[in-house]
């Protein structure tokens, strides 16, 4: 087949995967009757979770029909995973051939884009975001031969955000490569997805996650939106069962209209929280980033005092090894009551 007839998935793919014929769990398979016997389950249920004794669906068509109309996307667009953390190394197991392909990404910015690709032997072409915590204006330039460009928007762990227009220029830019915009802290902005370019760009991959504002962090339960042919290439690789029962049905009630307001109220209140935080942060003359997710980066001109003080206080923040952010802490959200005692720790 020549290449002008394949789709961006296979073009891009690992060729092994364009024959390779993916595994049928019993779940795939499916079939009608009473008596399952098909899977070596077990036929006792020890537990007051109704079916644990047998596997679950692969993609659970309830959590995928909850998380499509939640994003605004089709259910043929959606693969649920073990948090975005499973859909990164997915996707670079599915497109990146070891000791042969590359990924990008703009530091400072989330570890483990440059992790997951080193763990399975695959380059890492690790870009800076400029002055203004942008992408740079060469972009395409700088990426190069990159099969997968990591866009972490907000950014993790700035907090600073790239508008969608940017970032369809961005994809636009590199048709050869899959634009991966991860959006683990989207609530917080909504306005900055691009889940609604989807449909326009065969090659935008958007990464999702339950973790962050719907209060998941302990179910493990994530998302990637794309095209159909994506999707259906990531299938071949993804594991038989990747999300387990009790999750999908956590994640589900999350994703409820109720669940939903829910979130959105305690967004609410995270960033009132979060702006009396950076104020306390500015008033002890601290240099502090706008805040777009559910923390605030702030830098010190002695940062060490800063340390200790929290140290005493019982206080655990987010340092980090980069030498562009030696001097700063990142701080998350917190309650209402953490919020009070980490200003008054801080302005005392």
């Amino acid at each position: 087949m020549s290449q002008q007839k394949l789709t961006i998935a296979e073009r891009l793919a690992r060729p092994e995967l364009l024959t390779l014929q993916p595994y049928e769990s019993a779940r795939r398979i499916g079939g009608e009757g009473q008596i399952w016997i098909n899977a070596n389950e077990s036929p006792f249920n020890n537990s007051d979770v109704d079916n644990l004794n047998r596997y679950p669906e692969c993609q659970p068509p309830a959590l995928i029909n909850a998380y499509a109309q939640y994003a605004q996307v089709r259910s043929e667009q959606v693969i649920t995973s073990r948090g975005a953390d499973e859909a990164i190394e997915l996707l670079i197991r599915t497109f990146c051939v070891p000791g042969k392909d590359s990924i990008a990404c703009f530091g400072p910015t989330y570890g483990m884009y440059a992790i997951s690709a080193q763990t399975f032997n695959v380059g890492v072409n690790a870009l800076r975001l400029n002055d203004e915590y942008q992408l740079p204006n060469d972009i395409a330039e700088q990426v190069s031969d990159a099969k997968l460009v990591f866009i972490c928007n907000p950014n993790n762990p700035t907090g600073t955000v790239i508008s969608p227009q940017v970032i369809a220029q961005v994809i636009a830019k590199l048709p050869d490569a899959l634009v991966v915009v991860d959006e683990a802290y989207i609530e917080f902005c909504p306005d900055y997805s691009v889940a609604n370019l989807i449909d326009q760009f065969d090659n935008l991959v958007v990464l999702r996650t339950l973790s962050k504002a719907f209060a998941l962090a302990g179910a493990r339960c994530g998302f990637m939106l794309a095209n159909e042919m994506i999707i259906e290439m990531v299938m071949r690789v993804i594991a038989p069962y990747p999300v387990p029962l009790p999750v999908s049905n956590l994640a589900c009630e999350a994703l409820s209209l109720q669940g939903i307001d829910t979130m959105k109220q305690q967004v609410s209140q995270l960033k009132q929280n979060g702006s009396r935080l950076s104020e306390a942060l500015l008033r002890i003359g601290a240099s502090v980033l706008p805040a777009n997710g559910n923390f605030v980066l702030a830098t010190f001109s002695d940062v060490t005092d800063i340390r200790h003080k929290l140290k005493q206080g019982g206080v655990v923040a987010r340092a980090y090894k980069d030498p562009a952010l030696a001097n700063s802490i990142r701080f998350s959200f917190a309650s209402d009551e953490q919020t009070d005692t980490l200003i008054k720790l801080l302005v005392d």
